[in-house]
């Protein structure tokens, strides 16, 4: 199985409305969901899958590090599973429970496979290998979204992302880009009533947050005409793989973030004035949030 060529045929000819595109991440940037969804889902299906009972305070600690607390936040979740393990592995009280620790070498193959990493193409690979480790780590990636879908308590949106999504509107063309499967994203925005604010929903199963602003770009927009806003190292990555400028939403500071977006920086994109230093002011606090070491390895 693999991810529906329409939607891509879709993304690629996406009407231009306006001389400006913004990319828009979702978890953790226009919604406070990232805690929730780790803690409450992610975390507690990853120990009942690979069995981690005796180890599940370290396993937490290893996977909120990965996913809330670190240069890693907001990754898709195959890569971040597999830094979660491979922290988990040198975590002393891991090592000091004596549980057995995941094997990762068929994840680590699959993460490093070139593959869009998303459970379309991880059903190819479970059905070309019969591989049992990726038979179980489709089966967890699978509850994951089943879990969500059903038992997820509803999390609104910041106030003051509402208030940017409506000027972005009005002014640009804008993409919600995530790494969270597009099911359930539409979901999350058509339960809030605010997918109207997007001309597009992409998710993991378009590829990478970079293919989802270069498709959608399609050579379009001027240079400098297009802005990512993220929560994530690796939404700024994209931003600068496709040339475009970063907003950052500084994890722990989300609402004051999207106040100053809407007070300033929109307003510098729209007329040419989000230079490369006031960029480099924006995202100090940003970095600063998120550091690369946890704090059981930091000296």
């Amino acid at each position: 199985m693999s991810a529906d060529p329409s939607r891509r045929e879709a993304l690629v000819a996406l009407p231009r409305r306006h001389d400006t595109l913004v990319g828009i991440d979702s978890d953790g940037c226009v919604f406070d969901t990232m805690s929730v969804k780790q803690r409450e889902h992610f975390h507690p299906l990853i120990i009942r899958f690979w069995g981690l009972e005796a180890c599940s305070d370290a396993l937490r600690a290893c996977a909120e590090f990965v996913n809330l607390y670190s240069r890693t936040r907001g990754s898709n979740r195959f890569p971040a599973l597999l830094r979660t393990f491979e922290l988990l592995h040198g975590h002393p009280q891991a090592r000091a429970s004596g549980a057995a620790l995941p094997a990762l070498d068929a994840l680590r193959a699959y993460v490093t496979s070139g593959l869009p990493l998303g459970n379309p193409s991880l059903a190819d690979e479970v059905a070309r290998t019969r591989d049992p480790e990726l038979e179980r780590l489709l089966a967890w990636s699978l509850a994951i979204n089943d879990d969500i879908a059903t038992r997820m308590r509803p999390v609104p949106p910041f106030a003051s992302a509402l208030r940017a999504l409506a000027l972005i509107r009005a002014s640009s063309d804008a993409l919600v880009v995530s790494q969270t499967p597009e099911a359930a994203l539409v979901h999350e925005w058509d339960l809030h009533g605010i997918r109207h604010y997007v001309d597009f929903i992409a998710g993991q199963e378009l590829g990478l947050k970079s293919e989802h602003l270069r498709l959608a770009a399609g050579g379009a927009y001027a240079p400098g005409q297009i802005l990512m806003i993220g929560d994530a190292l690796g939404d700024r990555a994209a931003a600068r793989q496709v040339g475009a400028h970063f907003f950052p939403i500084t994890p722990g500071s989300e609402e004051a973030s999207w106040e100053r977006f809407c007070a300033e920086a929109y307003g510098r994109f729209l007329d040419g004035t989000y230079t490369p230093a006031y960029e480099c002011e924006l995202s100090s606090a940003f970095d600063a949030a998120l550091p690369e070491a946890p704090p059981w390895l930091q000296a």
